[in-house]
């Protein structure tokens, strides 16, 4: 087995880990960091070892940095954290940005309208939860819709990368519903933290292989 595929084994391993044994969960400790992390830093190995582009792995291990942060006890590290995802989206997009788009299919800017309008609907209607993080949320919404439009005007053999992008999406928005609106002090809910984590972490999968290994053309 090449080492390529060691890590991405590896990387699905601790991904499953962290879904099972501590997405859900409050506290967690120092396990919780180290699987939760080496989860995505594994997929930013398997993109270096499959020879994918050094943006890809630029946006993984910012990932993997989000994501140590967001593990981290404490809402001083929510910043640090969505600053981190914030510079691996800005890595997608150039990345998107350079790859083949799909030609003459008039649904794409029809689906790329929905999605902004989407987000800005849901940005605007979290506003009155936001408090002080207001300005770092909107700028954050501001540049995963702009991955995320880009992600689907990309073509056909990309698939995989543009279900992986809306499956990021998804999560996020899920993950802002957990963040400011749920009561101080209430632990996570079961379903929605199984959500956030199994659409993110596995998007993220999408996009890394679906780089790697697009479909033939």
């Amino acid at each position: 087995m090449t080492t390529d595929f060691l890590a991405l084994g590896g990387a699905v391993l601790l991904g499953v880990a962290f879904w099972i044994g501590w997405c859900w969960r409050a506290g967690g400790g120092v396990a919780k960091v180290i699987v939760k992390t080496g989860s995505t830093a594994l997929l930013a190995a398997f993109a270096y070892f499959a020879g994918g582009p050094w943006l890809l792995v630029a946006a993984l291990v910012l990932s993997s940095a989000g994501d140590a942060f967001l593990a981290l006890d404490g809402e001083r590290w929510l910043k640090p954290g969505m600053a981190a995802f914030f510079l691996g989206h800005v890595a997608y997009i150039v990345l998107f940005w350079g790859l083949p788009v799909t030609g003459g299919n008039w649904l794409v800017p029809v689906a790329q309208t929905v999605l902004a309008l989407a987000g800005v609907t849901y940005a605007r209607w979290l506003s009155p939860s936001l408090g002080e993080m207001r300005v770092p949320v909107f700028a954050y919404t501001g540049i995963i819709l702009g991955m995320g439009v880009l992600a689907l005007r990309l073509d056909p053999q990309y698939l995989l990368v543009t279900l992986g992008a809306m499956m990021f999406v998804a999560s996020d928005m899920i993950l802002a519903l957990q963040l400011f609106t749920r009561p101080a002090g209430e632990a996570p809910k079961l379903v929605p933290s199984l959500l956030v984590w199994g659409l993110y972490f596995f998007g993220q999968a999408f996009i890394a292989w679906g780089v790697v290994h697009p479909f033939a053309a």
